[in-house]
């Protein structure tokens, strides 16, 4: 409790000295309870359910960020993407699962994983099959209205594909524009030999026989088929989309989902959704200290990429609880952190000076003085 408080209450780095400058434990004693452990992903699940209610649709998503991190005795220690700069640098990466509200589009962590240097794995082992076993770990706790799992397209490969479908999923993803496929073949089949499976190659340059549907926006058209993916190895519904809103260059964009049968609007909906991942890695880098972490062990480096994540949840929390009954309201992690400082300097003060806590805090202005900085909404 005093943890996840803490990381809100903080200026500065998070990191073991600041949170012991704003608690009453020691420095030690957080770089002990680090080592511990601790289920963050059942906990994660309840505040889910806690913030949005049980039986509103989900949906799951899943990716990786770069974490800037150095030192020669820091495991984990690698080559890895970093978006930002476009380029590979050499730090750490955490593999983070999360859920989004479909209604509120509103995204929540669940677990967060550090991936292993390939130095300290074997080598048949790759960094798809760490994101696959990080998976099929979270898939148990996951809530039972779950059924799409939405990645970039860096995890539309057939080993992890076949692994979420594996776990009762279906993915939603993007794919390459020479991606090999084929039309299946729904002719008459000869009364000998093999059934016929195909018939033929698949290029966009002619969409005459994809389903041309509503305009998604003006001037963005929706194609859609369903086709055989030689690589995956199996059916999967495509959808292509044309944007022709700039005068001076046609955009497209090849989405598929190995639910064959499912809407392909809601495909493009989903996958829209997915970007939701990203404002957690930057509202948890700027606000809860994802990158501060002081520890060079695995054990204390997962624990605190997961702490930080979950403060972020339960700011949000918090935040859908003040605001219950309003729809789709603005969330704001520089007001959440503002309003919880304010509260901490508040109780200080009235500790410190030997206030009576019940006055202060049932007069009308003290709401007014948690919020006062805040953005307003």
């Amino acid at each position: 409790m005093t943890l996840f408080s803490t990381i809100l209450v903080v200026c500065g780095k998070v990191n073991f000295t600041n949170l012991s400058r704003y608690s009453r434990f020691n420095e030690k004693t957080y770089r002990r309870h680090f080592k511990a452990a601790f289920d963050f992903m059942p906990f994660n699940v309840e505040l889910v359910s806690l913030a949005q209610g049980s039986g509103q649709p989900l949906l799951l998503v899943m990716d990786g960020s770069f974490i800037t991190k150095s030192g020669k005795r820091t495991e984990g220690i690698d080559w890895y993407w970093n978006g930002c700069a476009s380029r590979a640098e050499k730090g750490l990466e955490i593999s983070l699962v999360g859920v989004v509200d479909i209604e509120t589009e509103t995204a929540y962590a669940l677990s967060a994983q550090q991936t292993l240097a390939q130095t300290e794995i074997p080598r048949d082992i790759t960094r798809l099959d760490q994101y696959l076993y990080h998976l099929e770990g979270v898939r148990p706790h996951l809530p039972p209205q779950v059924r799409y799992l939405t990645v970039d397209g860096a995890y539309a490969k057939a080993h992890f594909v076949s692994g979420a479908v594996g776990c009762q999923l279906d993915v939603i993803s993007k794919l390459r524009f020479d991606a090999n496929l084929r039309y299946l073949y729904t002719g008459e089949q000869k009364p000998r030999g093999r059934p016929r499976k195909y018939d033929g190659k698949v290029t966009f340059t002619d969409l005459s026989r994809f389903t041309f549907l509503e305009a998604v926006q003006p001037n963005v058209d929706l194609y859609t088929q369903r086709v055989w993916h030689v690589s995956l190895k199996r059916q999967i519904r495509v959808v292509y989309l044309i944007d022709r809103r700039s005068p001076h260059r046609v955009g497209t964009c090849l989405l598929f989902s190995t639910d064959v049968e499912q809407d392909p609007q809601q495909i493009v909906q989903f996958y829209k959704l997915r970007f939701q991942i990203e404002f957690l890695f930057r509202d948890a880098k700027q606000f809860a200290g994802l990158e501060d972490c002081q520890a060079r062990d695995l054990v204390r480096t997962e624990f605190h990429f997961n702490a930080s994540l979950t403060a972020l949840n339960l700011a949000k929390v918090e935040a859908s609880q003040q605001h219950s009954g309003q729809e789709r309201v603005p969330f704001s992690m520089a007001s959440a952190k503002r309003r919880a400082l304010n509260q901490h300097l508040l109780d200080r003060f009235i500790e410190t000076f030997d206030l009576e806590p019940t006055l202060i805090k049932s007069h009308p202005n003290y709401s007014t003085l948690c919020n006062y900085g805040i953005i307003a909404a």
